[in-house]
C-alpha cells in the first residue's frame, strides 16, 4: 500500500533510511532540512500488509528519488510521478530507478550514469598520506576557492558558485579542506549535502601547476578522517576510471551506479 508520509512516519523512515545512509544521503538531508509538509517537497511510502515501511519516494521540486530495500510497488510510484506536471527528473541507485522507468509515461530526454562509492571505515584510509599541511576553510576563504576552481578545466563556469558555497558553509551543510602555497590555494576537497548520517564529497581539485604532489589526496584523507570520526558515512560520484582508482586507494568502495533520467517539459493546459 502506498500513501503520503507525514511527521508521524518519521521514525519508520529513519529506520529504513539508516540502513543505507550513503545511498540515501539526499533523502535523509532533505527530510532533516525540510520535513514532510513543504509545498516543494513530498514523500510517499510503500508499506507491507503488516504496516512496515519498505520503500520511499521523495519529490524535491521537480526531481524524484526512490529507495527500497526489497521488492516494492514500482508501478505505483510511477503513477504518482505521471500525475505531476512539474516532473523533470528521476534519480537514484540504478537498481531501484530501473524498476520505475518502464512505467514512466513522460517523454524521455537524456540520461547520465555515474559510479557511486562510499567510505565508512577510517582504517581503510592510506596511513602514509601526510595531512599536516591541510587546513579547514572559513567563509573568508571562499573567494580563493572559487579562484582555484576557475582554473580547473573540468569544472563548469558558474557565476553563482561563490554565493552557493557561502550559503552552504553558513548552513553547516558543507565544509572545505585545502592546501595553500605562498598564500594561494592550490588544492581542495569539499563536502556538500551533509546530514546527521552522511555527506557527499565534491570539488576535489588541484591547481594545474601543482599536480602529482599528493595535495588532493591529503585534503581527501583529512576530510574523511574528520567526518568518519563524527560517525558520518562518506560518498562520492565519479565517471573517470583514473579518479576511481585514486578513490579506491583512499578507502572508497563502489556501491552501484547512480542514474539521472531527464524528461521533457510536460505541456501545460492552455488558458482561454
Amino acid at each position: 500500500m502506498i500513501r503520503r508520509l507525514t511527521e508521524q512516519d518519521d521514525s519508520s523512515c529513519q529506520i529504513l533510511l539508516s540502513k543505507k545512509p550513503a545511498e540515501n544521503l539526499f533523502i535523509i538531508g532533505d527530510i532533516e532540512n525540510f520535513g514532510y509538509e513543504q509545498d516543494f517537497q513530498k514523500l510517499w511510502g510503500d508499506f507491507t500488509e503488516d504496516g512496515r515501511l519498505k520503500a520511499i519516494l521523495l519529490k524535491y521540486h521537480n526531481n524524484y528519488i526512490a529507495f527500497a530495500e526489497e521488492e516494492f510497488d514500482a508501478q505505483g510510484f510511477a503513477n504518482i510521478i505521471n500525475t505531476d506536471r512539474e516532473f523533470k527528473q528521476l534519480s537514484g541507485i540504478a537498481a531501484i530507478t530501473d524498476q520505475v522507468l518502464p512505467f514512466i509515461a513522460h517523454s524521455h530526454k537524456k540520461s547520465r550514469s555515474l559510479h557511486y562509492a562510499k567510505c565508512e571505515d577510517s582504517r581503510k584510509l592510506d596511513q602514509n598520506i601526510d595531512t599536516s599541511k591541510v587546513k579547514l576553510a572559513s567563509i573568508h576563504d571562499v573567494p580563493r576557492l572559487v579562484t582555484l576552481q576557475d582554473k580547473i578545466e573540468e569544472f563548469e563556469q558558474d557565476d553563482s558558485r561563490e554565493s552557493s558555497i557561502r550559503k552552504s558553509l553558513e548552513q553547516k551543510s558543507a565544509r572545505i579542506y585545502f592546501v595553500e602555497k605562498d598564500g594561494e590555494m592550490v588544492s581542495s576537497a569539499s563536502t556538500t549535502a551533509e546530514n546527521s548520517m552522511s555527506a557527499m564529497i565534491v570539488g576535489v581539485c588541484t591547481h594545474p601547476g601543482y599536480k602529482k604532489k599528493g595535495y588532493a589526496s591529503a585534503c581527501m584523507k583529512q576530510l574523511c578522517n574528520d567526518l568518519l570520526a563524527e560517525g558520518k558515512m562518506l560518498c562520492l560520484f565519479y565517471d573517470n576510471p583514473e579518479a576511481g582508482t585514486i578513490y579506491k586507494r583512499l578507502g572508497f568502495e563502489d556501491i552501484g551506479m547512480w542514474t539521472m533520467h531527464i524528461y521533457e517539459d510536460v505541456p501545460q493546459p492552455s488558458s482561454l
